[in-house]
């Protein structure tokens, strides 16, 4: 068992104490706060903790109720940089349209800083205490289909990948979706040992934080809200 800092793990008749004081919140407080945290902290996160999350995870609907989901919880540091081989092979392509986004629109400084903490999760991903690789059992379709196809594959992950999300927040753990060092499924494959009928689909690195969560900036939701038909915004701010 890996033990700092370790806490009483929640169940379903009793409310645990807090892992670190204030940083556990409700889960309103949870979705209103919950963001990508990629820069944490090396120190180790037990056990418990992270089994805790995934448990709550699995509480995610998946199609058919098929409930196919693996998780694969990488420790060793060894297989980290393996996995962060990959994902700087694919962050050093990706990175080269940084400079075209960050200039684009008005949300160029938010691009830059979300970048920039890229780069340093990049560069420390072997520090990181856990990475979860969340896998679906069976393969996502081999022969063209409507594009419905391969949402109802990956459908069966990405809920689940939230509910992980969420859990690691009302922990205080920080956590981020990143799928970049996935780039590869057959290198992640050899490297984690799945087997070809097991889907690698996008990896969590969890961690303690080194800053603090604080509220997220979303667009009005009357903004993105259409009613019967695309374009009628009747709850728009712009509409008011």
């Amino acid at each position: 068992m890996h033990g700092r800092p370790s806490i009483e793990v929640p169940t379903a008749t009793a409310r645990s104490r807090p892992s670190r004081p204030g940083s556990r919140c409700r889960s309103s407080g949870a979705l209103l706060t919950q963001r990508a945290v990629r820069k944490v902290l090396p120190d180790d996160v037990d056990d418990a903790i992270v089994v805790r999350c995934i448990e709550l995870a699995l509480h995610a609907p998946t199609g058919s109720n098929g409930q196919n989901w693996e998780f694969v919880v990488v420790r060793d540091r060894d297989t980290k940089a393996r996995i962060g081989v990959q994902y700087q092979r694919a962050w050093s392509v990706y990175r080269r349209a940084g400079p075209r986004l960050v200039g684009a629109g008005q949300d160029g400084e938010s691009m830059a800083k979300i970048l920039r903490a890229v780069q340093w999760q990049v560069e420390h991903f072997t520090d990181i205490p856990v990475v979860v690789v969340a896998c679906l059992r069976g393969r996502p379709p081999l022969v063209p289909l409507p594009p419905v196809g391969e949402s109802s594959f990956y459908g069966s992950i990405y809920p689940s990948v939230q509910n992980l999300l969420l859990a690691a927040r009302s922990m205080g753990l920080g956590a981020s979706l990143v799928t970049l060092p996935i780039w590869s499924t057959t290198a992640i494959r050899h490297i984690l040992g799945l087997p070809i009928s097991v889907q690698p689909c996008c990896a969590v690195p969890l961690g303690w934080p080194r800053g603090r969560y604080g509220s997220t900036t979303r667009k009005p939701v009357g903004d993105v809200v259409h009613v019967d038909r695309y374009g009628n915004r009747p709850w728009s701010t712009a509409a008011r």
